[in-house]
């Protein structure tokens, strides 16, 4: 019986309705032990109607064990792995233990999306997850990720979980959190099973604190009661219902006690298996009689099932410390079938009273077999258990610090800092005290400022720089990438110097670079350095000004770069940035988007966000608006889902200058200030962001205010790295503020980019420059070389175009003005720059013409509408554009029928006809 949850009731109500109609919708109730969750997933299970259900319980044993709920949640469906794509098939095999293959982390999400999806197919699908915060982290990682991406599928998701520790967030689920009863309804659950006298009612009401459970029990409790319960005698209330229940459970006797002990300890097994253990204490199946007598557990061939969390927790902490000890003993003698390895491994360290080398090596394979799987959480708790049981303080060292790495790639931030603090004070060997640095470094990136990563990273790098070369280059990587996102030269120089300290003759041709760019990698990355650090020096020099020593190193880690092994990513991110730098646009974009494809192909999850970043400001570069706007879009809301904060906001500076071009200028200063009032102190988004803002007011006609701005932006080293091509915004913004002066501030850093890489892309935007401070007939020849140069994206010819049709227009050149300005129209409605229009407009009105009207085209599409048709435009089907995209089938066709009428087509073949 269901009192006082009506509301609740009713949004069940509403979302299995929304379920059956295609709408998916998931829901976490929260609440105390005995608030009535999972009374409420039994209500969402009889409204269900015709829809299939699946239903899982977390076991608090099994919180460590890697995919231990996923596995179990779709154990009778395996057979449907074959009709997943094939990275995801296999992510799954191996993250169930059925394949040895590597398993990249958040792919088994996919994964689970797409079974999920497939399971939807021939009816509605309703999931109930019960006692959720018990569920293993990997499992919780890959449910959450399918279930935020589920869109146009029939399939309702409820989890419920217990308020408290270990707890259990689900950013983007809606949460519904469960209040105690009132007086009136608890009133009503209390004498809903037996009249009571009113006194007893009212001892109930005062005690449970509106506890449904509490009211339950207590209620049961008094009506069986021979008398009524004396004043002075406390009933067992809601705080003390563990109390409640361990008397219940003495009550049973000392076999029962036994054989529910061994139930509790591992609450996953078979029957068949808990009776193995049980013999060897004497005991048999029939002493489970008394407890189901009781109704604290219900018994058949699959295992014991405890009626509720508490009565679990009653029966294992009322064994003592050495009787729980046995039981686990027990359970990890039987527990022989290698597929039970890691459950075994855990029972073994359960049991242990102390330093045990052996145990502690056991959890070590368990974490290796973790990380196999992509289950670097399970990994990093593995460790660090083994760390607490083992001996040697140097391996203890060794193990706090691998945990840590696991942490961190898990996204548990704090908890890899503290493991790495903890690790570094026993680790011996350099290599591992400056990994334990580096990933406190790591950790401070997201925590603290991009400054003090760098000084914690060249910290770590400085004892192993002739020791171990490859670690320090990977360090120095991103401690240079870092000082980078500071915007702070003198962190640059120290990047460099510690570069330069190097022998060269201790650098490989080839090795791996193990590390992130803002963020975690879920294992090493194999690829050619040869380069590298030359490079790196070189970036560093050109963001301090030294274009002329920067560019050749620059131009050479580029090119060993695109050439090199496709898995090198974190190489082919810095060189194809570095590509970007130096004028090298078309290849950078090529690059760029071939590893961000390589990267989907992959179901590295992990990585998206991060390559997508780079491709953006690449596409935004070159004029691709739309594409910039499509990758952006998915990176950030990829990047909100996986838990990486600091690379949305770095994304934002590069949605904010989208959405300035687009001529949203409300959503160019919303995503500004996520960036500018973060307060990690991001020096080069904030740059970013502030061009944005400044390109609002060039276009709203306010060339002094943007001005400020676009000066901010160019100043130091953001004026250098991508920064570099706003300088003929500043420029123009004091061209029309009339103040000559200001305009050549930036003019000789632009001069020195051109001449040094050769770029015709710097050089037509010198000449455009260059071409508004002079007179006729010198800006006129300028202007045409500009639009001459060629290899300059179809944004900034259209800038261009734009500039010098107002230039003709004042010069009285009315018929060649008309010219420029009708194509730099076409061109900015063409690639969504729409934010140019009415500045377009309003030269064409003062010459007594009309503006074309907007020719729309994909224009219309969101971001993932226009990735989706781009796709089928191609030929590729429903599910294959899913997986790609990591969207169900269903989702990807909810998007092309949306996409239809704003095309103006009505089949797919049409696609392919149009400019998308």
């Amino acid at each position: 019986m269901i009192v006082g949850r009506s509301a609740e009731q009713s949004r069940i109500n509403r979302l299995v309705a929304e379920a059956k109609g295609g709408r998916s919708r998931s829901l976490v109730l929260r609440g105390e032990a005995g608030i009535g969750k999972t009374a409420l997933l039994d209500y969402a299970e009889s409204v269900a109607g015709g829809m299939r259900v699946l239903r899982v319980v977390g076991i608090e044993s099994e919180a460590e064990v890697a995919y231990a709920a996923l596995q179990l949640m779709f154990m009778r469906d395996l057979h449907l792995l074959d009709t997943l794509p094939g990275a995801q098939a296999e992510a799954l095999r191996a993250a169930f233990g059925a394949s040895s293959a590597p398993v990249e982390r958040m792919l088994p999400g996919a994964a689970a999306l797409s079974l999920l999806s497939e399971l939807a197919g021939e009816r509605p699908l309703l999931c109930l997850l019960d006692d959720a915060q018990w569920f293993d982290r990997s499992s919780i990682e890959a449910l959450l990720f399918a279930v935020r991406r589920l869109h146009a599928d029939p399939v309702a998701t409820i989890f419920a979980a217990r308020d408290g520790d270990p707890g259990f967030p689900a950013p983007g689920v809606e949460s519904l959190s469960l209040p105690r009863l009132g007086a009136a309804d608890a009133a009503r659950l209390a004498t809903a099973g037996a009249a009571l006298p009113g006194e007893v009612v009212d001892r109930i009401l005062a005690e449970s604190g509106g506890n449904p459970l509490a009211i339950v029990e207590l209620a049961a409790h008094a009506a069986a009661a021979p008398a009524v319960p004396a004043p002075v005698a406390p009933l067992p209330a809601a705080g003390r219902l563990d109390e409640h229940f361990r008397r219940q459970v003495r009550a049973l006797g000392e076999p029962a006690m036994t054989v529910l002990l061994l139930a509790a300890a591992d609450h996953g097994s078979a029957l068949s298996t808990l009776m193995a253990a049980a013999a060897e204490f004497g005991g048999d199946a029939g002493d489970f009689e008394p407890a189901e007598r009781s109704r604290l557990v219900h018994v058949s061939a699959d295992g014991v099932v405890f009626r509720h969390p508490l009565i679990r927790a009653a029966a294992y902490q009322e064994a003592p410390f050495a009787r729980r000890v046995a039981a686990h003993r027990a359970l990890a003698r039987v527990l022989t079938d290698p597929r039970e390895a890691d459950r075994r491994a855990w029972h073994l360290a359960a049991a242990a009273g102390g330093p045990d080398d052996a145990v502690a090596d056991g959890l070590e394979q368990v974490a290796q077999r973790a990380t196999g799987r992509g289950a670097v959480a399970a990994a990093a708790c593995a460790l660090a258990r083994a760390a607490q049981l083992t001996g040697a303080p140097a391996v203890r060292g060794r193990r706090l610090v691998a945990a840590a790495r696991a942490a961190y790639d898990a996204g548990q931030l704090d908890r890899a800092a503290e493991l790495a603090d903890a690790g570094a004070e026993l680790a011996e060997a350099p290599g591992e005290v400056a990994q334990a640095g580096w990933i406190r470094a790591q950790v401070a990136y997201e925590r603290a400022s991009p400054g003090e990563a760098v000084r914690l990273a060249l910290e770590a790098a400085a004892p192993v720089l002739t020791t171990e070369p490859d670690l320090a280059v990977s360090i120095l990587t991103e401690a240079t990438w870092c000082a980078r996102d500071t915007a702070d030269p003198a962190l640059l120089y120290r990047c460099a110097d510690q570069l330069r300290s190097i022998p060269q003759s201790t650098l490989p041709t080839d090795g791996p670079i193990d590390g992130p760019i803002d963020g975690p990698i879920d294992g090493p990355i194999d690829g050619p350095i040869g380069g590298l650090v030359g490079g790196l020096i070189g970036f560093a020099d050109l963001l301090c000004g030294d274009t002329a020593a920067a560019v050749e190193p620059m131009r050479a880690a580029f090119l060993a770069a695109r050439d090199s092994d496709g898995r090198a990513t974190l190489q082919r991110l810095n060189a194809a940035f570095m590509g970007l730098l130096i004028g090298e646009d078309e290849p950078a974009v090529a690059m760029l988007d071939a590893h961000v494809a390589e990267v989907r192909s992959r179901g590295e999850l992990g990585w998206l966000p991060y390559t997508q970043e780079p491709l953006a400001l690449a596409q935004l570069a070159t004029g691709r608006i739309r594409d910039a706007d499509s990758n952006v879009t998915e990176a950030m809301a990829l990047a909100g889902e996986l838990g990486q904060e600091l690379e949305v906001v770095v994304l934002s500076a590069t949605a904010a200058w989208l959405a300035a071009v687009r001529g949203d200028s409300a959503g160019a200063e919303r995503f500004a200030a996520g960036v500018l009032d973060d307060p990690r102190r991001h020096g080069m988004a904030a740059a970013q962001a502030t061009w944005a803002l400044g390109l609002v007011d060039l276009m709203g006609g306010d060339p002094l205010r943007a001005l400020d701005r676009l000066e901010a932006a160019c100043e130091g080293p953001p004026g250098r790295d991508l920064m570099v091509r706003a300088i003929p915004d500043q420029l123009e913004a004091a061209v029309r503020a009339g103040d000559t002066t200001r305009a050549r501030r930036f003019l000789p850093g632009l001069a020195d980019w051109a001449a040094y890489t050769g770029s015709p892309v710097a050089s037509a935007l010198l000449l455009r420059c260059q071409a508004l401070l002079g007179d006729e007939p010198a800006a006129d020849r300028r202007f045409e070389e500009s639009l001459a140069a060629g290899r300059c994206g179809p944004y900034d010819q259209a800038r261009t175009r734009l500039v010098f049709g107002e230039w003709l227009r004042r010069h009285r050149r009315r018929i060649a003005a008309k010219e420029q300005l009708l194509e730099a129209y076409r061109t900015f409605d063409r690639i969504g720059a729409h934010g140019w229009l009415p500045r377009v407009r309003a030269e064409l009105t003062a010459l007594g013409e009309t503006a074309p009207g907007e020719a729309g085209s994909a224009g219309g599409l969101t971001p993932q509408e226009l990735q989706v048709v781009r796709r089928a435009a191609q030929g590729l089907s429903n599910r294959e554009i899913a997986a790609e995209l990591f969207l169900s089938p269903r989702t990807v066709g909810h998007h092309l029928y949306k996409a239809y009428p704003k095309l103006g087509v009505r089949r797919r073949a049409e696609l392919g006809q149009l400019d998308l």
